[in-house]
């Protein structure tokens, strides 16, 4: 049936909490210092680990005391912030299973996860959030309770009002539950992002959890104590990845430090809290990449030789740092000074305590994770599905492959079906879609490997390389199967496009549809010497022109059937909000398609 990859290796724990609950619980007796770094009212702020024990605890009894019983659900509809991590952990320790909404989810969106799950309550960010649920709230018959993070809100609950019938609970009930809760009892139930349907939701146990930080853990060198982990955390916690990452920092006695969610402020934020590890999407990764080579682009001439020379020779210093070699003495001077003119301005966009970035969900271009790598910045990528509790593979700072996922995670399986299908099996692996049966049977094999849709192969080493999506690859009129997010990924790389989304199926030539990056889009109406309006650029010969001559550098890295032929440009970028993106910026394909038609059929007229 498969070619089977064993593990690497094996970690086995005699002792540390076997539940999310036993480890938030404990947490504060063995740590001390900030847990919590957050903004509020002008300036940062911290929750030491006493006051994080002393607020889930309050917030855990409060729900007690409004009749939430373990295996109940509870909702969280935020954006990322100390709130919901607090609400998160209070939830658990009550007993209840968690099943997180985005908070870019429409009202239809939120009454799905609502409506399907059960919910008995929902924490609410604010206002805005809370009237998402109070439009949807007459068709979720099991909804009883709201409870907003700020502001009032009529009908709703403050964190103040839980922390006040926190009082008529006695602790020794709260500790009764914890006991209670079993490794293999459902912890959290998290819906796919639906970018091939509708969404699902991936029950996942505490066991699942813990197992995965575990790995975590040990692989990323987090429970060392060498140093004090600090993790800047602006994916929303909603996301499988963001909510593994923050058991992570909790049991190994970190730093979640929170954005402040303005976009504009990232970069700021960065600075500030002073993170050592940073978990993103590739997007982002790719913008500030853009971002440095777009002021190369508009430099002089000797700038742009010293930064390709800096880049080149940062290259060299890493690569000979990575064999385990020493750098000789010419290197190291000519290290030093391309670092004090280039290489630290780019490390710098991080913070100045920066160790590692960690990447996932979609593709990355190799390209860019050398290009950070030559700075300075060691970005690891991973690759895994909600159902696998996030990452199943991973990169670390002894044992990476760019251009690779990584190695399973200690302890887990992968393997590779006939048909080129990864499959992977292990303590991290789901306990299947809740209310859902059949789907789950689809999904799991009768010896237990979890099929994740994407193909792949493994290196001699145990390197897994992601070759393509089954329900993505185009099939050509002609028979040829081609990968669309390798394609796409490389047309992401050019300065001027913010996404591509490439189509072909029963076609003769692949085509694409591209949108402009609206941050990009003034310096490239410069260079085509037309007015900065994406709607008119869109159209303008003089911009198709430009985004041309890129496409066909793209096409020069793939074999000609799998070049783009022709192309279009969107007169808009996507958006989540009108259902193309999804809450980690994956395009849903199916909805592009749909909605664009007419486009794709023009580019083959």
């Amino acid at each position: 049936m498969a070619t089977e990859i064993r593990p690497h290796t094996a970690t086995e724990r005699a002792t540390g909490a076997e539940t999310i609950v036993e480890m938030a619980l404990r947490s504060p007796e063995r740590h001390t210092g900030p847990a919590l770094r957050f903004h509020r009212d002008g300036s940062w702020r911290e929750l030491s680990y006493a006051e994080l024990g002393s607020e889930v605890r309050a917030l855990a009894r409060g729900l007690i005391a409004l009749g939430i019983e373990p295996g109940d659900r509870i909702s969280i509809l935020s954006s990322t912030r100390a709130e919901w991590t607090l609400a998160d952990l209070a939830a658990l320790c009550a007993g209840a299973v968690v099943a997180p909404i985005y908070h870019t989810n429409s009202p239809e969106e939120c009454e799905y996860v609502l409506e399907h799950a059960g919910s008995r309550l929902v924490f609410c960010e604010d206002a805005e959030q809370a009237a998402k649920v109070a439009e949807v709230r007459g068709r979720c018959p099991e909804l009883e309770h709201v409870v907003v993070f700020e502001g009032e809100v009529e009908g709703a609950l403050s964190l103040d009002d839980l922390r006040a019938k926190a009082r008529s609970v006695d602790p020794s009930a709260l500790e009764e539950i914890a006991r209670a809760i079993h490794p293999e009892d459902p912890a959290t139930i998290v819906y796919t992002s639906g970018t091939t349907g509708p969404p699902k939701g991936c029950v996942t146990t505490h066991a699942n959890c813990m197992s995965t930080a575990r790995m975590y853990e040990d692989e990323l060198e987090f429970a060392s104590g060498d140093e004090h982990v600090v993790v800047f955390m602006f994916l929303p916690l909603a996301h499988s990845l963001a909510r593994v990452t923050q058991m992570v920092v909790l049991d190994v006695g970190g730093t979640i430090a929170y954005w402040r969610g303005d976009p504009s402020v990232v970069l700021e934020d960065l600075a500030s809290t002073r993170p050592t590890h940073v978990p993103s999407v590739p997007r982002v990764y790719e913008k500030v990449h853009t971002k440095a080579l777009s002021g190369v682009e508009e430099a002089s001439g000797l700038k742009r030789a010293i930064f390709h020379w800096a880049l080149g020779t940062g290259a060299h210093f890493r690569r000979v740092e990575h064999e385990g070699r020493v750098a000789g003495p010419l290197l190291r001077a000519r290290h030093a000074l391309a670092d004090r003119l280039v290489l630290s301005k780019v490390r710098g966009l991080f913070g100045p305590d920066i160790k590692l970035a960690l990447t996932g969900a979609a593709p990355i271009s190799r390209d860019v994770l050398e290009f950070f790598d030559a700075c300075g910045v060691l970005i690891l990528e991973g690759y895994g599905m909600t159902e696998t509790t996030a990452a199943a593979t991973l990169n670390t700072q002894h044992g990476f492959r760019f251009g690779t996922v990584g190695r399973a995670l200690p302890g887990s399986e992968i393997a590779i079906a006939e048909d080129g299908e990864v499959l992977m099996r292990g303590p991290n692996v789901f306990a299947g879609y809740f209310k859902n049966d059949e789907a789950t049977d689809e999904t799991m094999t009768e010896d237990g490997w979890l099929r994740s849709g994407d193909l792949g192969s493994v290196d001699e080493d145990g390197y897994l390389h992601i070759t393509g999506r089954k329900k993505d690859l185009i099939i050509t009129s002609s028979g040829k199967n081609i990968s669309a997010a390798n394609l796409e990924s490389a047309l992401r790389d050019i300065r001027w496009v913010s996404q591509a989304v490439v189509f072909g199926d029963d076609r003769p030539y692949i085509v694409a549809l591209l949108t402009l990056d609206p941050d990009e889009a003034p310096a490239l109406a410069k260079r085509a010497g037309v007015e900065p309006d994406i709607a008119q650029m869109s159209t303008d010969p003089r911009v198709q022109a430009v985004l041309a001559a890129e496409v066909e550098r793209v096409n020069e890295r793939f074999a000609r059937i799998e070049q783009v032929k022709r192309f279009t440009i969107l007169d808009r970028d996507l958006t989540q909000e009108d259902g193309e993106l999804t809450p980690t910026m994956k395009v849903k394909r199916a909805v592009v398609y749909r909605e664009f038609a007419d486009a794709y059929g023009a580019l083959y007229d």
